[in-house]
């Protein structure tokens, strides 16, 4: 692919990609997903999302020191998303921007976000937002869309403060105490509830009153991104304190049906 105008401002280089398409039936990207590159070294990540049949790419890539890279226009669908789903999509890649953060992630030791990366983060999604119109709920964690696969941001991606900053949908995590707990193998009208909750949010869950694998998966998504301090894949009361206090403060509009 040749060289491109950025469309931020805020880029510092171009190094275009040649994993992209045209998006599906002419659809415009409202929601933003972030990642992290999950490779020990960033030379190593941007050949990957750079090279010709890795089947991969990004919008973007931020770098730890701040600086960001694009590798491929907005207005193309990159390969980012993978086998995923949110609110009753499941072609993410065309409804999508894609950004990859610099991180070694869980499988190398998960280092702590730089300060300088994450200010970088917050104001590439700020450009995007006023840009492409994306709602703060549309801000999501590639951990949200693929909740049986990724991990990634992960839990120590700090939500809070780019909630601060008007990037993605916060309140602040319930309290964690002791407390009847969902867990694997209940089955109940409380956990098809948990289920409908989970659904309402947009996570891709079926609604069955059982809470089986994958509940526990999305439940463990739900927790890493908004109730980080515990990730167990258990329904305690401050993870469904969490949950219903965020589809309380999502916009009516937004609130997805569970189609079950």
């Amino acid at each position: 692919m040749k060289t491109f105008t950025p469309d931020s401002s805020i880029v510092s280089d171009v190094i275009p990609s040649p994993n992209f398409g045209e998006r599906n039936k002419g659809r415009q990207p409202d929601m933003i997903v972030l990642h992290y590159t999950g490779m020990p070294d960033v030379e190593g990540a941007i050949a990957k999302l750079c090279t010709a049949g890795t089947e991969l790419s990004a919008h973007y890539i931020v770098l730890e020191d701040g600086r960001i890279v694009q590798c491929v226009p907005e207005a193309k669908r990159a390969w980012h998303a993978g086998v995923s789903s949110w609110a009753g999509e499941d072609d993410i890649n065309s409804c999508s921007i894609g950004i990859e953060i610099v991180n070694r992630g869980h499988d190398w030791d998960y280092p702590d976000f730089p300060l300088r990366q994450i200010a970088a983060v917050i104001a590439l999604c700020r450009g995007i937002m006023l840009r492409r119109q994306v709602p703060s709920h549309r801000v999501l964690g590639h951990s949200d869309i693929a909740p049986a696969r990724k991990k990634d941001p992960g839990e120590k991606f700090p939500w809070h403060s780019l909630a601060n900053s008007g990037v993605g949908h916060w309140v602040q995590p319930a309290p964690i105490a002791q407390s009847e707990s969902l867990k694997l193998g209940s089955i109940s009208d409380e956990v098809r509830d948990l289920q409908m909750a989970l659904a309402a949010y947009g996570y891709g869950v079926p609604v069955t009153g059982r809470f089986d694998g994958s509940t526990l998966e999305v439940v463990a998504a739900f927790q890493r991104h908004f109730r980080p301090a515990r990730v167990d894949g258990i329904a305690d009361r401050s993870t469904l304190t969490t949950l219903h206090a965020l589809l309380t403060s999502l916009p009516a509009e937004a609130r997805v049906r569970a189609a079950r």
